[in-house]
Parts: C-alpha cells; structure tokens; sequence
C-alpha cells in the first residue's frame, strides 16, 4: 500500500516559517495567530484540493498565475496564497488584498 505525505513545502512569508516551525510569531498580528495556525494544519495534512474547501476558508483559485496559486481568507483584507500539486503546499504567503 502506498502512502501519500502531504506536506508543506515552503514559504515565501519569512514570520509564517518562522511562525510554522517554531511557534514564534513575530511580525504576524495577534488576531490573525490562531486561524493561521488552523490553515497551516489543514494545508499540511491535505492530500489534494478538495481537502482545501472547508467552510470559512473560502478557498479558491486566483487568477494569472502559471502555476496555478490558490488563496484562503485569514480575516478582513488578509489572505494565505500558496501553490498546491501533488499533496504539497508550496510558495505559501500572507497576503492583504485591497
């Protein structure tokens, strides 16, 4: 039986990193920690897109970006974009819209 390991490969957000594998959390604003944290779980342990579509996250493909990125709302105008292929989230940031 084969096993797939999803995993978060990278970041392109320095504080989510840090943030991802220490726990610290300098430069990222104290309302925004606890859902981070939440979207980086899911992130990590998603196998594929549909793992991505849980209510609140209002997860969904931007366009104009080769590869694909994709976005999950954190709050007001704060967003996570990432790639996603094969089980692995990559190229994650945090992101203000507007």
């Amino acid at each position: 039986m084969q096993y797939i390991t999803a995993v978060i490969r990278s970041f392109r957000n320095k504080a989510l990193k840090q943030y991802w594998e220490s726990g610290k959390s300098a430069g990222l604003k104290p309302d925004q920690r606890c859902r981070i944290r939440i979207i980086l779980n899911v992130l990590d342990a998603a196998e594929s897109k549909r793992d991505l579509q849980v209510p609140g996250f209002n997860f969904h493909g931007l366009t104009g970006f080769s590869p694909p990125r994709y976005s999950i709302h954190v709050n007001g105008p704060w967003c996570i974009t990432f790639e996603f292929s094969d089980g692995e989230a990559q190229k994650i940031d945090l992101v203000q819209y507007h």
